[in-house]
């Protein structure tokens, strides 16, 4: 009633008997399902894929050295770069540190369901995981001819119970700004402001950014996690 469709035809679509609404039917469904812009973004794409969708090859993996030899001047912050599917490919000094060490760091869904320790890690781990998943969701809509974005989901389908659980919740989100609170073995909490920003010139890759609020701890912590790493440079992180 809300949307403005019969109860028959609301029905043909939820069973998957009538797949072309038109734009004007999903706009009205996601009105009134409260859906964001990503989440409508989604919805349309999911309807009327853009013909062909995505193709990713290796070269789609490769991370401009501008954008290598740019995070390497952010001293005092974490950056990193990560493909649609969540590899880690390449980062600065504090982005290579804060995952130095970790198993499974080089894809951020890996460690985050397949390593116990990154319970411990992500403070507000169930927040950060229903994200995560959700971001993995929206990345992936269009994509076609991706044996590994299929392989990763079936493997952490098979080996995580709560990737399954959220996974079947079809939430949508594409991460942008938010609080990180994070718990590094090395040099403890890190309370950290993280922003994302899309890559023009490399389609599904972004760039992620963490900062520490001047004088807090946890810009003290980033200083000594910094000094732990030496003077290593941004470099490609290592592949899963």
């Amino acid at each position: 009633m809300l949307a403005g469709v019969s109860t028959d035809y609301y029905v043909r679509l939820e069973q998957g008997r009538e797949r072309n609404p038109s734009d004007q039917v999903i706009e009205a469904l996601a009105r009134v399902f409260c859906l964001d812009t990503d989440a409508t973004v989604y919805l349309h794409e999911l309807v009327h894929p853009r013909e062909g969708g995505r193709t990713f090859t290796d070269r789609d993996d490769h991370v401009d050295p501008n954008v290598v030899r740019l995070m390497e001047q952010w001293t005092a912050a974490v950056a990193f770069v990560v493909n649609h599917r969540l590899d880690i490919l390449a980062g600065n000094r504090l982005g290579t540190a804060l995952w130095d060490g970790y198993e499974h760091s080089p894809n951020l869904l890996r460690f985050a369901f397949l390593n116990p320790e990154s319970r411990e890690f992500y403070l507000e781990w169930e927040e950060d995981a229903v994200s995560m998943v959700a971001h993995l969701r929206a990345m992936t809509v269009g994509v076609r001819n991706d044996p590994l974005l299929s392989g990763l989901i079936e493997e952490l389908s098979s080996n995580s119970a709560d990737f399954r659980r959220l996974w079947a919740r079809h939430d949508v989100l594409v991460k942008k700004q938010e609080r990180k609170h994070l718990h590094h073995r090395v040099v403890g909490d890190l309370h950290l402001w993280h922003e994302t920003f899309a890559i023009g010139n490399a389609p599904g890759q972004l760039l992620f950014v963490a900062q520490a609020e001047p004088g807090s701890p946890s810009e003290s912590a980033l200083g000594a996690l910094a000094m732990n790493v030496g003077n290593s440079e941004a470099r490609p992180a290592p592949r899963c």
